[in-house]
């Protein structure tokens, strides 16, 4: 796979001797089971896989490249590059500016924009009317168009789908930056719908059906679907695709769904004229962190620890897999551990801050799991690591530890 100049401080000794030893170990990564590191007071189990995925090296490699090579000029974000604070806090503190926020509300008017300045596509991808507006500026934005690889794998399916006279049922998250992007690339070549989730796909098979009314379907789709959808006429054929950090079983079981109730009103026979088995679109990362960290859920813990930003669609699907048995912390960074007995985190059910009392059982072991989302840095999640050693006595030496993998 290829390697990425990625800057220094996002890297991590500790864990990339981790990471070294289990690649060598497992070259093929059929083994998802965590790895322990054992201090004797305190036991980290850290998933098999987390941290900077391809697409976000890439982004960041594009991203600092372009800050490096263009010194006299102005370098703008289109948006977050990555959903990280910390790595979007590292492009400003270069100098780079935002031209819109996550939600797409303009930061800095594209009417000030020359086709002098630079413009960073982030990893998530762009809509076709965002490409066009900057193209007719003159601004060239193939060099730093950072769109990972596996999003335009999906804006590939979707125009196969097209192409095959399907109408493209995309789950994801209507405001997500990436379910626009796609969304937009999709409606060029089919009628598009979103769905972000199993009820919202459940709401929809109801009106195939024939169980929901027309007023009913505007009402609870409005802004969801493209242009050339008519839901009298495109629900004959179906293909799904996904944003690509969205739960890998939540997608399997919408296109299961879905293709029963095409069957209940088509026919078995003939389902094949109504419903395209594409294969599902989730990243390699997103396939990966989530099976590595069911491989998590199968060990014995007091508590977890999951580190990302706030609005990472991958790390907030790594949390509510690890609420499923662990008493789970979803926090930003190590500055949100104010001490052993105070936390404060992110709720993803509530999306509010709280705050955390006794976070820290205390026992001797201790046994943390410790994962992270694919915009994570490494460095980050060493931090947390160090900071909860600080907190117990006792401890063997890292350099015995990472001896003892050996």
């Amino acid at each position: 796979m290829k390697t990425f100049e990625i800057p220094e401080f996002y890297n991590s000794p500790i864990l990339s001797r981790v990471k070294d030893y289990r690649s060598e170990k497992d070259p093929k990564k059929k083994d998802f089971s965590p790895t322990l590191l054992d201090f004797g007071s305190v036991r980290f189990l850290l998933a098999r896989h987390f941290g900077f995925c391809y697409g976000v090296q890439n982004a960041i490699e594009l991203s600092f490249r372009a800050v490096k090579e263009n010194p006299n000029k102005r370098i703008f974000l289109l948006s977050q590059m990555i959903h990280n604070p910390e790595v979007n806090s590292n492009l400003l503190d270069r100098g780079v500016k935002f031209l819109m926020d996550t939600d797409g509300k303009t930061l800095t008017p594209f009417s000030e924009l020359t086709k002098e300045d630079v413009v960073i596509i982030p990893a998530f991808g762009t809509t076709l009317a965002i490409s066009k507006q900057l193209a007719d500026i003159g601004i060239e934005i193939k060099s730093y168009d950072t769109t990972c690889p596996f999003v335009h794998r999906v804006w590939n399916k979707a125009d196969k789908l097209g192409s095959e006279n399907f109408t493209v049922i995309i789950h994801g998250r209507p405001g997500h930056e990436e379910t626009r992007a796609t969304f937009s690339h999709s409606s060029a070549s089919s009628p598009s719908l979103i769905v972000k989730d199993k009820k919202e796909a459940q709401l929809l098979g109801d009106f195939i059906l024939g169980k929901m009314s027309l007023e009913k379907f505007e009402e609870l789709f409005k802004g969801r679907y493209s242009s050339a959808f008519n839901p009298l006429t495109s629900l004959e054929r179906l293909g799904v695709i996904n944003q690509t950090t969205m739960l890998a079983e939540e997608t399997q079981e919408i296109a299961n769904y879905l293709k029963q109730v095409m069957v209940e009103k088509f026919g078995a026979a003939t389902i094949q004229n109504h419903f395209a088995d594409t294969r599902d679109t989730l990243c390699y990362a997103t396939n990966e962190n989530q099976d590595a960290t069911h491989q998590l859920l199968k060990q014995d813990a007091d508590v977890a620890i999951v580190v990302g930003g706030y609005n990472s669609s991958n790390t907030s699907h790594i949390v509510e897999l690890c609420e499923q048995r662990f008493k789970t912390f979803f926090i930003s960074s190590v500055k949100e551990i104010e001490s052993k007995d105070r936390i404060n985190y992110f709720d993803i059910h509530s999306e509010q801050r709280k705050t955390g009392q006794e976070f820290l059982p205390d026992k001797k072991p201790l046994t943390v799991v410790l994962t992270s989302g694919a915009s994570c840095p490494d460095a980050m999640v060493e931090e947390v690591l160090m900071k909860i050693l600080s907190f117990c006595t006792g401890n063997k030496s890292i350099e015995e530890v990472m001896l003892s993998l050996n």
